[in-house]
């Protein structure tokens, strides 16, 4: 009687998520759903030994996991070429037709999320597991059961492989970033990093709050289940219980038709709940596939079309001058938020007065918005035909927006010249604390700035004092004890940091995270440096005159010294204390590049692995590269990579040469 409720519980609660989730058309209240869901829970405490593993109350998340178990991909997960023009999808056509005189296509939205594999066995969920490098993949089966749009168990009892992408909707992005910030976190740069993050959580809870989604568009074996058509298998999964992007998802049969609802597509772009940045084109029949069969590392069957970058008109609202860590000051534009790429922004750097004056940018335009590089908004250029009316002409400010200091101009760019100036303060504090630098964690740009207001923070060397104003920081609003406690303890161990974590730390003018490494790695400890010459600095490789002039420049200054002696005072370590550094053969003196999303590591994991080796890392591809390690989804790096002959490394083969040394 108990165990018949229960499965007629689940029906109930799985129908009602089928109708919610996929079809987009409930037929119960969000109060009965919440009743049926509760009453099952009840049971389910009191009957654990009825409990079934598809249970919809594993949603939830379960117990955390030490680490990911890695799985082999039956069939592997290969990803597609990619185009970026008109002609280049002609010419995908016209090799298709030397072999399928009369192809079909279908277009699919390319979802901009991580891909993964679900394994059903008659009908219910046994595993799940990310793309990794094609091949071998990570065990990811108790987040993914967090995710509302993943059917626990499927309309039919069979057994099948289902492949598709885990994303996050735009609407459950902006909450999470609005979650981060609150904690003083920093915010995800996009959709697809947020996803990506979210699903390799070793805690389940964790990514059962993110809120992802799961959109299905791919049977590695559909002739096992009489499907003859891409078109047939899209309709075959939504049958099943899957989301599909039944609505976006279409086909063509000539390069005519193909280009115009490829268009069509990109004009619905903005209007989406998700992001997409692109169109899968497949050869819909089957038997055609397989004709065309694969290269080794890719379908020739399929191609994967790149939109060109997103651009969005808004508003200037206004241009505020900021002023940095060396007293540079930089116009910035405010505009009214938009969605850019599956970010919402709402400022963006300009750069200098040059920058301004060249595009001729004013308050109240409209202007064109896009991100650089697909990651840092900037403003394209103003809309020149949409200026209904005389705007006033940027103007330069002449005085310091902090400290009302006449400001210098050097080069293209104005300063600030007064040391003591209180925005320069908080952004030495801010970079002190950042990641790159001591890594304090806890202290967001907001909270040093009111430290900084309040008088607990004024250098560096007051991180280390806070611990006498416990008491009063518990009194603050939005601060209790175990966030104080926490914030206490990341400040403590940040003084065991490695020398070089300091002297990034510490804001010497064109020493950045690179150069500090070359230079502890060379003196070993912070006094040596300070003896250092200019003559034997500029001798060093890749640091050169301009940064040899700095560093002594720096370690002249009266107040430089007074605050290392401080830091001294206060235990924070002083030497160079990394014992992995070796030169290889494989890494030492060579150039490499990081793309895609790496699963068993870091970028900042990785980087550090090479540089301990000897090696380089660049942010882009050029001939000088010895080597580009690609994660999954590897973007026109990896294109470039290719067209340059030059070695590609999975993440596989690259923490196996990491091994070897």
């Amino acid at each position: 009687m108990i165990e018949a409720r229960m499965d007629e519980l689940i029906k109930i609660i799985n129908q009602a998520s089928y109708e919610y989730y996929v079809l987009d058309n409930p037929t119960i209240t969000d109060q009965e759903y919440d009743d049926y869901y509760m009453e099952l829970l009840a049971l389910e405490k009191k009957y654990p030994e009825l409990k079934r593993e598809d249970s919809p109350t594993n949603r939830v998340g379960g117990n955390a996991l030490d680490k990911f178990e890695k799985v082999t991909h039956e069939k592997p997960m290969l990803s597609f070429d990619d185009i970026f023009n008109e002609e280049e999808i002609i010419s995908f056509d016209e090799r298709i037709r030397k072999v399928i005189p009369n192809p079909v296509y279908t277009l699919e939205p390319k979802m901009d999320g991580l891909s993964g594999s679900l394994i059903y066995e008659k009908g219910v969920l046994v595993r799940a597991a990310t793309r990794g490098d094609g091949v071998t993949g990570e065990n990811i089966t108790l987040n993914v059961k967090t995710i509302k749009t993943v059917p626990l168990r499927l309309t039919k009892d069979i057994d099948i492989e289902v492949r598709g992408e885990i994303y996050m909707s735009k609407d459950s992005f902006e909450k999470a970033n609005l979650e981060r910030e609150a904690l003083g976190e920093a915010p995800f740069a996009n959709p697809r990093n947020a996803a990506a993050g979210s699903v390799r959580q070793l805690d389940s809870k964790i990514t059962a709050k993110r809120k992802l989604d799961f959109m299905a568009y791919f049977i590695p074996n559909p002739e096992d289940y009489g499907l003859k058509t891409q078109s047939e298998s899209l309709l075959f999964l939504k049958e099943l219980g899957f989301l599909t992007n039944d609505k976006l998802n279409t086909t063509a049969s000539s390069i005519s038709e193909m280009i115009k609802k490829i268009n069509n597509i990109h004009e619905k772009r903005k209007s989406l709940p998700f992001a997409i940045d692109g169109v899968v084109i497949k050869v819909d029949n089957l038997k055609d596939e397989e004709k065309l069969g694969y290269t080794t590392r890719v379908p020739r069957w399929g191609i994967a079309y790149k939109f060109p970058a997103e651009e969005v008109l808004t508003t200037l609202k206004e241009i505020k001058f900021t002023v940095g860590r060396t007293g540079k000051i930089t116009p910035n534009a405010l505009f009214s938020p938009v969605h850019v790429d599956g970010s919402l922004v709402s400022k963006a750097t300009l750069h200098n007065e040059d920058y301004c004056l060249e595009k001729d940018i004013r308050v109240g335009d409209i202007i064109v918005v896009r991100k650089a590089g697909d990651v840092i908004p900037e403003v394209a250029r103003v809309k020149f035909e949409r200026r209904t009316k005389e705007l006033p002409p940027f103007k330069m400010i002449t005085n310091c927006p902090m400290c009302n200091t006449l400001l210098v101009k050097k080069d293209a760019n104005y300063f600030c010249p007064n040391d003591h100036c209180p925005a320069r303060h908080i952004e030495n504090l801010i970079h002190y604390v950042s990641r790159d630098a001591m890594n304090i964690e806890g202290f967001g740009d907001n909270i040093v700035e009111d430290f900084y207001n309040m008088g607990y923070i004024k250098t560096p060397a007051d991180f280390y004092h806070l611990d006498k104003y416990k008491d009063e920081l518990m009194n603050l609003e939005g601060f209790g004890e175990r966030s104080i406690i926490k914030l206490l303890a990341s400040i403590e161990n940040s003084k065991k940091n490695s020398l070089e974590r300091l002297l990034f730390a510490l804001g010497i003018r064109h020493v950045g995270a690179k150069t500090a490494k070359i230079l502890a790695r060379n003196y070993k400890n912070i006094d040596n440096l300070m003896q250092a010459t200019y003559e034997e600095l500029s001798n060093i490789n890749d640091i050169g005159d301009i940064i040899a002039k700095s560093v002594t420049n720096y370690f002249h200054d009266k107040n430089n010294l007074n605050l290392i002696n401080k830091l001294k005072d206060n235990k924070i370590n002083m030497e160079y204390i990394n014992n992995n550094y070796h030169e290889s053969e494989e890494f030492a003196g060579k150039t490499f590049v990081l793309t895609g999303t790496l699963l068993n590591t870091t970028r900042e994991e990785a980087t550090t692995i090479i540089e301990n080796l000897g090696g380089k890392v660049s942010g882009s591809v050029s001939s000088k590269t010895s080597a580009v390690i690609v994660g999954e989804n590897p973007g026109s790096k990896y294109t470039k990579a290719l067209s340059l002959n030059i070695p590609i490394w999975n993440e596989e083969a690259f923490l196996q040469k990491v091994n070897n040394e």
